[in-house]
């Protein structure tokens, strides 16, 4: 089994590292054939094989560390399935909140493509205020750019039912308001005969029509047969004087009964 320890400290402990292996449920012999490394760099590269490393142990007094380009290089030395451990040793005890720094430790790992980091309990010396944290992780165990079959839909789950159990009728949870179908009002209910007036409880927009052609003060005689002295009231408001009794209204033709839009009582805004 291939394993590095590896650390940004001049030397690096043996009883650290035999405690970090044992976290790991690594044989002590496998020690024998680690390879060591101090002094390393947050942003240097690793002299390493990409897959080639089994399991990593990282070992460190700082906070920081490893950062990201140190932990992407880990990721490429590590084989499929390999497994990492990083031990933060001789934390001071006046530090931020440890759960800040095992937050950070972990969105790092897992930003990395490390899986399933799991927080080892710190171990806290009181008499020398220090304290120690480990988090380890995995590296998935497919290749980039490797592929493999799904497993076989089964198809759902059966549902028991129990036969026992009293259902509620859906069609007595209805009123008989709720029954009821529902009374759609009548396209044009006004009943206006030769003084064209909307009748007294109007819902087609007529009387609002009417309203509107009350404020711009016209007759009905004016909307049934329009004339015009200048011959451009037809034309628009464009080509009307500033007196002329059809301004506001649309375009029309002289002679004929001015008829307003669909739209002519809808908002502008």
């Amino acid at each position: 089994m291939a394993m590095l320890a590896l650390t940004d400290d001049v030397i690096l402990p043996f009883n650290i590292v035999s405690s970090s292996m044992n976290v790991l449920e690594l044989e002590a012999d496998g020690l024998d054939n680690a390879l060591i490394m101090t002094l390393a760099s947050n942003s240097g590269t690793l002299p390493l094989d990409s897959s080639s490393m089994d399991t990593v142990i990282v070992i460190s007094k700082a906070r920081d560390f490893p950062a990201a380009p140190l932990l992407t290089e880990i990721f490429r030395i590590m084989k499929p399935d390999g497994k990492v451990l990083i031990h933060l040793i001789e934390l001071g005890a006046d530090l931020p909140s440890d759960q800040q720094i095992l937050s950070s430790l972990e969105r790092k790992i897992l930003v990395t493509g490390f899986l399933d980091p799991e927080a080892i309990p710190q171990q806290l010396d009181a008499l020398l205020g220090i304290q120690s944290i480990q988090v380890k992780a995995k590296k998935p165990f497919w290749k980039v750019g490797s592929s493999f079959s799904l497993k076989a839909f089964k198809g759902l789950p059966k549902v028991q039912i129990d036969n026992d159990m009293d259902l509620i009728d859906e069609d007595s949870l209805l009123t008989e308001e709720d029954l009821k179908k529902p009374q759609l009002p009548t396209v044009g209910d006004c009943e206006i005969g030769s003084s064209r007036k909307a009748c007294k409880n109007c819902t087609c927009g007529r009387a609002e029509a009417e309203q509107k052609v009350e404020k711009l003060g016209l007759t009905m005689e004016q909307l049934d047969n329009p004339q015009s002295a200048c011959g451009s009231c037809g034309l628009g408001d464009a080509f009307r004087c500033s007196t002329c009794p059809y301004k506001g209204l649309p375009p029309f033709k002289l002679g004929e009964k001015v008829s307003l839009s669909d739209n002519f009582l809808a908002a502008d805004i």
